[in-house]
């Protein structure tokens, strides 16, 4: 049960910001066999000079096309599930016209009783739901 947020400059069209997300879902989805209904994303949208993203020191530039991108998850994938999902969503976004150079992607992970889905409960740890596999 991902929870994504989306950080992007103002100006792309409705149908892009969906197709973003889209993308972002579905290659979670491929890669981690997710339940198609665990989409939870956060789109925001952002005047001209609300994100800064510089290069780390990698010597390459980013556009104002920039994607910032959490994925907060629970924990226990590998670093390789992870590196091949950094891999398929940067792939994915190149198939709607986003540079890989402007995919960021920050990686949170917790723990089943760190979400609640309504009501005030814990439903992982009341056993309302099931704990996903890995």
């Amino acid at each position: 049960m991902p929870l994504v947020r989306i950080d992007v400059n103002l100006g792309r069209s409705r149908e892009d910001l969906q197709q973003l997300s889209r993308g972002i879902h579905d290659t979670i989805l491929a890669e981690y066999g997710i339940p198609e209904r665990d989409y939870f994303h956060i789109l925001t949208e952002h005047p001209a000079g609300q994100i800064f993203a510089q290069d780390a020191g990698l010597g390459f530039e980013r556009t104002s096309g920039v994607v910032m991108i959490q994925i907060f998850t629970q924990g226990g994938r590998s670093q390789e599930a992870k590196q091949r999902l950094f891999a398929a969503v940067a792939d994915k976004l190149a198939g709607v016209g986003i540079a890989g150079e402007d995919v960021f992607i920050g990686y949170v992970e917790n723990t089943a009783g760190d979400w609640s889905f309504g009501f005030g409960r814990a439903q992982y740890v009341t056993g309302e739901l099931a704990v996903p596999r890995k």
